[in-house]
């Protein structure tokens, strides 16, 4: 009897040990104060806007468990204020029911304008008529701007900010063929490209080269190439990490650092039906260090925008997306997507840093749409793969929406939305993706 009770009291120890030694460096204090502190109103000066592409709540959990553990945080985890908010479009032949899953393109637009519109559309209703942006809206009340994305420019997110066509694949003035009414051959206002450079953010920074590199069809500069007509326009135009580096604050920046997209920050196992022998993730040799990472290009917009309305009252609007942590998703690649997530995280902690020492800013962290990465127990009726993470412990991710060789699917579940600064109580509870546009033209008084 005496020998059960102290088997029973081993084993109650041994049961109470491992949260204790896993919690003890949390104190579990009251944040009551903290979150009163928090909640502020009034004006800002800057707003800061950080999207990480189909970083839904899984996606950021997967990437904190191998990064920093289970029990540890993210930057964007240190956000004082957090809500979630829906991601659904609307259907283009009848807007007044709802897409249930979003693309990049018709979550862009709600947030950028305030508008549902149906997957595809950049920055116009279902009806194909434009909608002023929420950058186009800064820079004509005066406030600088930036875009910075680690896809090409003329990706959905970063281009909801300063295009309006009616299909996200008319990229540059070669691939207008969805787009005749925005087509300049017909009037239009041209590509995604065009339109961009014709938008002038003040800090244009991505991948996208080559169609920068197309030639204008029509207008005032036909014959010269989309990256000349910025040129002319006053933009000087970088193509690498020295070039962004020595850039000078005193004139617009178009940096293209890839032909499409950026390269990958990690690479690692690729998932199987049977999963895979626990593995850690490497730094992706193939990306030279010719391309800034995101890191750097938003400490650059950062930079420049910050030395450009130095003394001025008005400040700026900047975007910054981590756009590979949804291609990654799509790609079934655990350690391509934990990489882009832990890139843009840097960001995010650079964006915070900048904060605190102007506290007049309002920094919102979120995601366009949810995605399809799981942690599990053990292989599923998908692809798997087991990453060691940094509480050494095997974490197994799954894909189960599409064949390998296929295009894993967005979701449609409502994701994270976190914010600090002026006007950042607007995220709490559940919100729709077009209140954010709201909330950030309240904050920069934008009419």
């Amino acid at each position: 009897m005496k020998a059960s009770r102290v088997a029973l009291a081993a084993a109650a120890i041994a049961v109470v040990a491992v949260p204790s030694v896993a919690l003890a460096s949390d104190s579990h204090p009251d944040r009551t104060s903290a979150a009163k502190h928090a909640v502020q109103g009034g004006k800002a000066r800057n707003v800061i806007l950080l999207i990480g592409d189909g970083m839904g709540d899984s996606e950021i959990t997967i990437a904190r468990n191998y990064q920093v553990g289970a029990n540890g945080r993210l930057a964007m985890d240190t956000l004082p204020l957090t809500g979630a908010y829906t991601t659904y479009a609307v259907q283009k032949d009848n807007p007044a029911l709802p897409e249930y899953v979003t693309d990049s393109a018709a979550s862009g637009t709600g947030w950028s304008t305030g508008h549902k519109t149906y997957n595809g559309a950049i920055s116009v209703l279902p009806d194909g008529r434009p909608v002023p942006t929420v950058l186009e809206l800064a820079k004509a009340a005066g406030y600088r701007t930036g875009d910075v994305s680690t896809a090409e420019l003329q990706d959905a997110t970063p281009a909801v900010l300063g295009a309006h066509v009616v299909s996200r694949d008319c990229k540059g003035p070669d691939a207008m063929a969805a787009c005749a009414v925005n087509d300049k051959l017909n009037g239009g206002a041209g590509s995604i490209a065009e339109q961009l450079v014709q938008t002038r953010p003040d800090v244009l920074l991505g991948g996208g080269k080559q169609y920068f590199d197309q030639t204008v069809k029509a207008g005032r500069y036909r014959g010269l190439t989309v990256a000349q007509q910025a040129q002319v326009n006053g933009y000087q135009i970088v193509t690498d990490a020295t070039g962004l580096a020595a850039a000078p604050a005193n004139k617009p920046i178009l940096g293209a650092f890839a032909k499409n997209n950026m390269d990958l920050e990690w690479v690692g196992p690729t998932p199987t039906r049977t999963g895979t022998a626990p593995a850690k993730c490497a730094v992706n040799t193939a990306r030279t260090a010719s391309q800034p990472h995101l890191v750097d290009m938003t400490t650059k917009a950062l930079d420049v925008l910050d030395r450009q309305t130095r003394g001025d009252r008005k400040g700026f609007f900047l975007q910054v997306e981590g756009a590979s942590i949804d291609k990654q998703d799509h790609a079934a690649n655990p350690c391509g997507q934990i990489g882009e997530t832990v890139a843009f995280d840097a960001a995010v902690k650079k964006v915070l840093s900048y904060q605190k020492s102007h506290p007049d800013t309002l920094v919102v962290v979120t995601a366009d749409h949810g995605h399809t990465s799981q942690i599990v127990e053990a292989a599923t009726l998908g692809y798997t793969a087991t990453l060691v993470t940094h509480d050494n412990a095997n974490m197994t991710v799954s894909y189960a929406t599409a064949e390998i060789t296929g295009s894993q699917q967005h979701t449609g579940t409502e994701v994270r939305i976190a914010a600090g600064g002026p006007q950042a109580a607007n995220v709490l509870g559940v919100t729709n993706q077009t209140d954010l546009f709201y909330t950030m033209k309240r904050a920069l008084g934008l009419r």
